[in-house]
């Protein structure tokens, strides 16, 4: 489909088990989007059925979101130089990697975001922001620095950083896809994840944050408030740990609620959530499947 300089792109990775995320975010998205320009959305599936891909079309405006559907087998033909860490996060993470080689060449912008998000502001108003020189945008993540000892990057000082190196989150991103192919970005970034496996508690985010370390530009921490925090008025909501869609979500009860509004104008408006079982076992598949690619690469 044609991009214009008139419409916003957007990519998001799903899977079966996210769905009802995804639909929840993209109906946020069309809620609060006031502006006119449309949104050209492409949706990186995960081996997603098409009883789910009908409900999702099916949840949102057509007039708002053109939708590209891309599998993941497509954009990462070869997944054997895939980091193969034993985090339990699906290798759909590295997608977002690879969108400044599936989006269209004309483009000089794209925002990638993470499904378990909702949208509160006009995402107009997101993609308005200038990257100035910067190849990407984000905000700071919950550690706040690569010293952190939750999350960061416990190997900083072998890699030259100082501690006090910002470290941003990887769920939202605004990227210049133009620079970041001639910066060959892609490359780098599984070239060090690679080679740092056993420091990667957040593999993509690791390599994103050691690439771009200090050269990345930083948004307002409103654009991406996680599910712990108590901040009352939110542009874009990230619900990292446990998802709402599960009974065991324990953290900021309005942003649940809000979650729970959107997804009441999709066709998972009967939802209820998972017992807590459900999330181990994906976690425990996402493991599995990692250990399989490592089995049969060695082959």
């Amino acid at each position: 489909m044609e991009e214009s300089a008139g419409k916003i792109t957007v990519v998001t990775v799903c899977d079966n088990h996210y769905a009802v995320l995804l639909a929840a975010l993209l109906k946020s998205i069309e809620v609060n989007h006031k502006a006119d320009s449309a949104i050209i959305l492409y949706i990186v599936e995960d081996g997603l059925i098409k009883q789910n891909k009908d409900k999702i079309i099916g949840s949102v405006s057509k007039d708002v979101f053109h939708i590209n559907w891309l599998k993941l087998s497509e954009i990462i033909p070869d997944k054997s130089n895939l980091p193969l860490d034993a985090s339990s996060f699906p290798l759909n993470v590295y997608a977002r990697l690879f969108i400044p080689h599936f989006i269209s060449p004309l483009l000089e912008k794209v925002i990638y975001l993470d499904v378990d998000m909702i949208m509160e502001e006009d995402i107009q108003e997101l993609w308005k922001i200038d990257l100035q020189d910067k190849v990407i945008g984000g905000v700071v993540d919950r550690s706040g620095v690569v010293s952190s000892t939750w999350g960061g990057i416990s190997n900083f000082k072998e890699l030259g950083l100082s501690p006090d190196t910002k470290y941003f989150n990887s769920g939202l991103l605004i990227i210049n896809p133009k620079k970041w192919r001639e910066l060959n970005c892609t490359e780098r970034i599984l070239k060090c994840v690679n080679e740092n496996k056993k420091y990667t508690n957040f593999p993509d985010q690791y390599g994103l944050n050691v690439v771009f370390a200090d050269h990345w530009l930083e948004l307002d921490s409103k654009w991406n408030c996680y599910a712990l925090s108590a901040e009352p008025n939110p542009y874009l909501i990230h619900f990292i740990g446990v998802k709402p869609i599960y009974s065991s979500y324990a953290y900021n009860e309005d942003y649940k609620n809000r979650f729970y509004h959107y997804l009441q104008l999709t066709q998972w408006n009967d939802f209820k959530p998972h017992n807590s079982y459900i999330r181990l076992l994906k976690k425990l598949y996402n493991k599995l499947i990692k250990k399989g690619y490592e089995f049969f690469s060695k082959k």
